[in-house]
Formats: C-alpha cells, sequence, structure tokens
C-alpha cells in the first residue's frame, strides 16, 4: 500500500495534521497510524487537560492562542453540539524572592504577545485569594482569561469525529521499522506484517517518538517521562481557585466537586518510564503533596485522596520543548515531538502549522521556524523556563 503521508501516532497531535492537512486543501492520500486505538495509555488523554499562555518563549504563547481561538470558535469548526467544557478558570504560578527574575521576565513575554496576565505581589494575591497563604511567597502571575481546564477526550474525539469525513485511512498497528534510502525515508513498516510505502512521514508518536526517530536512523531527545495525577476530596469548595503552581512545583486545581494535584516527581533521577508502568505512585502524595498543600492552602490541611492516575508524556532532554518540522537532511520525514507536558494545548497549532508547511511549503499561521530539528542536530537548547 502506498500513501502521499503516513503519520505516526494517531492522537491529538497526529489527529490535528490529518485534520489541517485537509483544511488547507491537501488532496493526497492519508493514513493515520494508532496502535491505542481507545487512547488508553495516551498521553493525551491521561494529561491533565489545561490550556495556558504562561510561557517564557514568545513561541509557545501563540500556539497556545491559536488553540486558545479554536475553543472560542468550536461550534463553527466542528458543528453545533461541539463542547469540551472548557472552563476558564486561569493559571496562578506562585514564585518566592529567586524565581522572582524568571516570573517577571515571562510576564514580559507574555504581556508582549498580548495575554491577559496580571503580576501581583503577595499581598494584593491574599486579597484576590483570601484561602491562600503566601508563606514563602513573593508574588504570582494569574491569568484572568485565555487559561484553564477542559476535557482532554472529548477534545480528541471531536478532531477523529471530524477525519471520518476527510478520506483518511485509520491503521491500527505498532510500527516496528522504517525504511530509508539515502536522503528519504521510503516506507513504514507495521507488526501486523503490512507495509506503508510513504511520499512522507510525520513522526506524530508522542514518548515514543525518540524510538520511531531511531527507526529511522535519526536522533531525537524525547523519552517518556511519567507523571502522576491525584484526586482528593475537601470540604471546602473554592469556585475561583485557578489552577495554582506552587514554587516547589506541585499544582492543584478543582474538577467539579473534588481537586485534581500533582507535580511531586523529583528532577533528580527523574528518567525514561518503564513502557508498562502506569501505577500511580502513592508516597508521593502522601510524602511530597500532601505538605505543601497544607501550607499553600491551610484547609487542605484536612482533606480525603480518593484515586489517582499515571501517564507518560514525551519530554525532550534537550531543552524541555517541541521540535517541530522536517529533519534537515532527511527532507520527507517531519517531527511533530517533545512538547514536555504542553503537547495537548498546542497540537492544533502544529498541526495547522506542519499542514502550511507541506501543502504550501512555508509557515503561514505561526511561525515555528524556532522549534526545528537544525538545534537539535547543534546541541543547542532553546530552552522553555515554564514547564509544570
Amino acid at each position: 500500500m502506498r500513501y502521499d503521508v503516513v503519520i505516526i501516532g494517531g492522537a491529538i497531535v497526529g489527529s490535528s495534521i490529518a485534520y489541517y492537512l485537509r483544511e488547507e486543501g491537501f488532496s493526497g492520500t492519508i493514513a493515520l497510524v494508532e496502535r491505542d486505538p481507545q487512547f488508553a495509555h495516551a498521553a493525551t488523554t491521561l494529561s491533565c487537560a489545561s490550556i495556558r499562555q504562561q510561557f517564557s518563549i514568545p513561541e509557545n504563547i501563540r500556539l497556545s492562542q491559536f488553540t486558545l481561538k479554536l475553543f472560542r470558535r468550536l461550534t463553527e469548526e466542528f458543528g453545533a453540539d461541539a463542547d469540551i467544557g472548557f472552563r476558564e478558570g486561569g493559571y496562578l504560578i506562585l514564585a518566592g524572592e529567586n524565581g522572582l527574575p524568571i516570573l517577571k521576565a515571562n510576564h514580559e513575554a507574555q504581556i508582549a504577545e498580548g495575554a491577559d496576565i496580571v503580576l501581583e505581589d503577595a499581598d494584593a494575591l491574599v486579597r484576590r485569594f483570601p484561602w491562600l497563604s503566601a508563606e514563602g511567597i513573593t508574588a504570582g502571575a494569574y491569568g484572568r482569561s485565555g487559561e484553564g481546564w477542559f476535557d482532554a477526550h472529548a477534545m480528541l474525539m471531536l478532531f477523529r469525529k471530524a477525519l471520518r469525513e476527510k478520506n483518511i485511512d485509520f491503521v491500527t498497528a505498532d510500527v516496528t521499522g522504517i525504511e530509508r534510502q539515502g536522503d528519504r525515508v521510503t516506507s513504514v513498516n507495521l507488526d501486523n506484517g503490512e507495509r506503508l510505502e510513504a511520499g512522507i512521514v510525520v513522526n506524530a508518536a508522542g514518548p515514543n517518538a525518540g524510538k520511531v526517530s531511531a527507526m529511522a536512523g535519526l536522533v531525537l531527545p524525547v523519552e517518556p517521562r511519567k507523571r502522576n495525577v491525584f484526586i482528593f476530596e475537601a470540604r471546602e469548595k473554592y469556585a475561583d481557585m485557578p489552577l495554582l503552581v506552587d514554587p516547589s512545583g506541585i499544582y492543584v486545581r478543582p474538577e467539579g466537586s473534588v481537586y485534581i494535584t500533582g507535580g511531586a516527581e523529583p528532577q533528580e533521577g527523574d528518567g525514561p518510564a518503564d513502557p508498562g508502568d502506569f501505577e500511580p505512585d502513592w508516597p508521593l502524595f502522601e510524602e511530597v503533596i500532601w505538605p505543601v498543600l497544607a501550607t499553600r492552602i491551610p484547609a487542605f490541611e484536612a482533606i480525603k485522596p480518593t484515586r489517582a492516575w499515571a501517564g507518560h508524556y514525551d519530554y525532550n532532554t534537550l531543552d524541555q520543548n517541541a521540535v517541530i518540522g522536517p529533519h534537515p537532511q532527511v527532507r520527507n520525514f517531519f517531527f511533530a515531538n517533545g512538547f514536555s507536558g504542553h503537547g495537548l494545548q498546542q497540537a492544533p497549532a502544529v498541526g495547522k502549522a506542519l499542514a502550511e508547511l507541506i501543502v504550501h511549503g512555508g509557515y503561514r499561521t505561526v511561525d515555528c521556524a524556532a522549534f526545528g530539528y537544525t538545534r537539535v542536530a547543534e546541541g543547542r537548547a532553546f530552552r522553555e523556563l515554564n514547564v509544570i
């Protein structure tokens, strides 16, 4: 079988690329290869499904702003019943004295891109959020609009449903090899014995992107990292609570009548995840998260953990930033990888960008040249400082 484009990875990044290829007028054949069609272990569906403009790099802000605009016109794009439960609750990113210079620099970048973020000192934050303890806090950046959380599965299904009417071949299989002749990839081999000849191959394999690139003889510093998410109940319900990020890296946000929290994984010793390990690490909640929550929000001294899940996300070990676009030598192999925790919110923008590049030969909506592979080849970090 031969396809003009084979996309490896059918979750939100791969589905967005396929969707926007058709939207940009691509009439060639497209195969979307996904080994886990129920998305039981996908980074997309196991994420905390949040969107923010609080990044340190303008290009990352622009990618999320594209998705935000899409959220604002979902029914126009996907039909009258399109709904992903977007709750515009904002982000509140806190910093102590040591973190203040970075917080200020990030805020300046965000304001320059038109984001509705306010930077306030500790006293102002406590007046705004009386439930908050400012112990050890110097300032915080709060997104008054354009930030929040949503239903990741609902968002993915919007794209997948739309693709059914766009002449896309859905292939359920695991990729076992990629054939290459010189400076071109020629085909993709599957575990069901099929071989898909390909004019273009797009790597949208999420946490497995590094392994997929290696099949083509290409180095990509992306690996799966395990992240735990815990749900707890509390007597107090704070309807005005944004997604709060403590200087420790612990985050918490409301989810209906309960709360979601995480961010406890230690940087030291944090390495590639065991591909089969999706068991929550409960000691992280008891020993790391709960003490931080009780300090930051005193009412959370008395809470009841209920359930948890663990997922793997694609972590770029070079600079915790996306790799987007073609390989400089193997020009028909494209990357859409390494988002390091913000892939879900940026996937539509990346799908649009890569579609523009493939169809029109250049970026038109969001210029993603800064995310190109050349920096990987040179070992030159394009570092995103605001990784959550």
